[in-house]
């Protein structure tokens, strides 16, 4: 196993301490290049993943999440079970004040599909 497909395979999301909490501010995070694979046939889907969140005591240390969000490479998922698996794992991370996933799948068999969690 090469040193990157090992740090893919033990990705963790990180929180780090926020460092301005005298205001509310919103991070956006945009991961063009997200994949994993469709739980029927294995194809490999594409998706731009955006992170929306106005952090409380935590942020989301930037490597983690992009081992993290790499590690979906391979998984025989669903578009909306990847995108609320993300948001599960940064709420639990990071507990945010507001958090909003969207997952823009790349059209497959001319269809597109969008999906957005938030709370």
């Amino acid at each position: 196993m090469k040193y990157g497909e090992k740090e893919i395979a033990e990705a963790r999301l990180e929180p780090w301490p926020n460092p301005s909490t005298e205001r509310d501010y919103t991070v956006t995070i945009t991961f063009p290049e997200f994949t994993c694979r469709c739980p029927r046939s294995g194809y490999p889907d594409f998706a731009t993943i955006k992170i929306e969140y106005v952090p409380d005591r935590y942020i989301v240390e930037l490597k983690s999440l992009k081992l993290y969000l790499n590690s979906f490479r391979d998984r025989h998922i669903s578009h909306e079970e990847s995108t609320n698996v993300i948001f599960n794992e940064l709420k639990k991370t990071i507990a945010p004040k507001s958090l909003k996933i969207t997952g823009d799948f790349h059209p497959r068999g001319n269809v597109h599909t969008v999906i957005t969690v938030e709370e």
